[in-house]
């Protein structure tokens, strides 16, 4: 018999198994007392459990000593009957106490991440995929509000019986109680032998389903691609794959725990034949009372009944022990502002010294300085991948710089908790997103608490209460995730409303007007003026009549500032912002000439 049988393995094995149970409670932080309560239930249960043992002890004793009565048989019901109604009431509170902590457990985890999330360095996500992230507050943690439970259940449950009966029966016999120990020693080694063959096992299929997550995400996200390029195949290929993966993954565990629960099972059977053939043997030889040898008998089959679900529901513990691992991955994760402070800033104006900044190896924003004072516009242009998001994202701390500071007001943004430092900002994205949600909650997303008048005052000067109207029902049409109901400029012109509606003293915009209908372009411009009116504005922009007003151009190229100065002064120097005004108006030219002689 392999070592770890013994002694030794078997304490391997209870070491694994309470090492995951231990850690499960200190990851159930302050809902760890709704688990515990589950325990005690359990003990007090197994106890009840246990006395119809001692019920069957009343009426052999009775009959081998011929002493059969009525009182015999309300001894033995009264018994009987106390076992199980305790049984129900202590079974019901502990599942109660149990699946109640799992819950909330779960709930409060899933509150938790997305909180976390808020706070996270925008790195983060680009480091990890979707379906990742999903699948910790999603399938992961769906393991340990559905399996945790059963498995602590099953578990803990099986081994509080197998030590309350064991006691029991040593109190009749010890010689029977140690034959009972040695059963479940040799138990708790092959359980061992389960727990590191599921070590290796399980990460695949924890693996396996965080990739059908991302699959199913990528899938679904990209079905305009896939059919304007008639993809499905592929698509599907993909997506079969990941299913495969993971129903590979899943049988596999199953079948790599079978010869495990074999053997348990056939110890545990074994055993109880060997508690026969020892209850008998001690009894011819007189060692043993008949009413005791009788009682190991009719006992002997029960004595591991809770134990072998124990064994068999303990291979998923490795799964409970993955899964937490992966949930606390996230919560370990470094939030940026927890040396932060809640501060006002005395002023708008916004100042970069020595900036630098790189995503891994790749350098983007590379010892830049700027001044843009409160109150006036900034324009950045620049080739794309010129580093101008990045630096108008360093500026509102979507992530941290590498090298030098950035300041709001003369404080580093890196003071600031990030809630007070973005109250002060107000931004316009290119790419839009806007929440599967009313249109009025989504602008709301300014100003959580405005009202309805508010609401559409901002929509109206962003250009949208028109169409907005239009639609079924107005500013509670719900619109699909990601926008996906409405065009781009209607979308643009949202998020336009939503700043309108912050009121924010900083606005950045990036090419916030890229996706905006020609007809309704003026308006929009008229909008903006409005929303930027004696604010600080720093805009990311391609076209003349955006930038040539603002009161001074950053140039970025290769993540350097190479121009900076008015309109004015760079057209008279000369340089790629001149060339980027000519090849701008060689454009518009083109187009404007194209037009005519299509016209003619």
């Amino acid at each position: 018999m392999p070592r770890c049988h013994g002694w030794q393995g078997a304490a391997k094995g209870g070491n694994i198994m309470l090492g995951v149970i231990r850690k499960f409670f200190q990851f159930a932080g302050p809902r760890r007392g709704r688990m515990q309560l589950g325990i005690v239930f359990a003990f007090i249960h197994s106890i009840f459990h246990a006395m119809q043992i001692l019920a069957i002890f009343v009426v052999l004793k009775a009959l081998v000593e011929g002493q059969v009565s009525s009182a015999t048989a309300w001894s033995s019901f009264g018994i009987m009957l106390v076992s199980m109604l305790g049984c129900i009431w202590t079974r019901h509170r502990s599942t109660m106490a149990e699946a109640e902590g799992s819950f909330y457990l779960c709930a409060d985890k899933r509150t938790e991440i997305g909180d976390r999330m808020k706070y996270m360095p925008m790195g983060y996500f680009n480091d990890n995929s979707l379906g990742t992230i999903t699948a910790a507050v999603t399938s992961t943690m769906e393991d340990l509000q559905d399996i945790a439970p059963r498995v602590m259940d099953k578990t803990v449950h099986g081994y509080i019986y197998a030590a309350v009966v064991t006691l029991m029966l040593i109190f009749f016999d010890w010689r029977i109680g140690f034959i009972v120990v040695a059963g479940i020693l040799l138990f708790i080694g092959v359980n061992a032998l389960m727990q590191k063959k599921s070590r290796r096992v399980s990460p695949a299929r924890v693996a396996a389903q965080a990739s059908l997550v991302g699959a199913v995400l990528e899938y679904a996200q990209g079905m305009s691609v896939v059919r304007a390029f008639n993809l499905a195949d592929n698509a599907h290929k993909t997506m079969d794959r990941a299913i495969d993966e993971c129903e590979k993954q899943n049988v596999g565990l199953e079948i790599a725990f079978i010869p495990f629960m074999f053997l348990q099972s056939l110890i545990l059977k074994g055993m109880s034949v060997v508690l026969v053939a020892a209850a008998v043997w001690l009894y011819l030889a007189g060692a043993m009372e008949l009413s005791v040898c009788l009682l190991v008998v009719v006992s002997s089959f029960i004595i591991y009944s809770q134990l072998e679900t124990a064994g068999s529901m303990s291979a998923l513990l490795r799964v409970i022990d993955l899964s937490m691992d992966r949930v606390e991955e996230i919560r370990r994760t470094p939030l940026m502002d927890e040396r932060g402070k809640h501060i006002v800033p005395t002023g708008w104006g916004i100042e970069g010294s020595g900036v630098s900044f790189s995503y891994g190896e790749r350098k983007i924003i590379d010892d830049v300085s700027f001044v843009i004072p409160a109150g006036t516009t900034t324009a950045v242009i620049g080739p794309s991948g010129g580093g101008k998001t990045t630096l108008c994202n360093l500026m509102a701390r979507f992530w941290d710089v590498d090298r030098g500071s950035i300041t709001l007001g003369g404080r580093d943004v890196r003071d600031y908790t990030l809630d007070s430092l973005l109250q002060n900002f107000s931004m316009v994205f290119q790419n839009v997103y806007l929440f599967n949600d009313t249109i009025a909650n989504n602008i709301k997303f300014g100003k959580p608490g405005a009202g309805l008048a508010e609401i559409r005052a901002a929509a109206q000067k962003a250009c949208c209460d028109d169409f907005i109207m239009l639609l079924p029902d107005g500013y509670d049409t719900v619109i699909g995730e990601g926008g996906a109901t409405i065009s781009g400029g209607e979308k643009q012109r949202i998020a336009i409303a939503r700043a309108i509606l912050k009121d924010a003293p900083i606005i950045i915009l990036d090419e916030a007007t890229a996706n905006v209908d020609p007809e309704n372009e003026n308006q929009l411009q008229a909008a903006i003026a409005e929303l930027t009116r004696s604010k600080t504005v720093i805009m990311i922009a391609h076209r003349l009549k955006t930038v040539r007003h603002a009161d001074q151009i950053l140039v970025l190229d290769g993540g350097k500032i190479i121009q900076r100065g008015t309109h004015e002064q760079l057209m008279a120097e000369g340089g790629m912002y001149a060339d980027f005004i000519g090849m701008r108006e060689k454009s518009i030219g083109w187009k404007l000439d194209g037009n005519a002689r299509a016209a003619g």
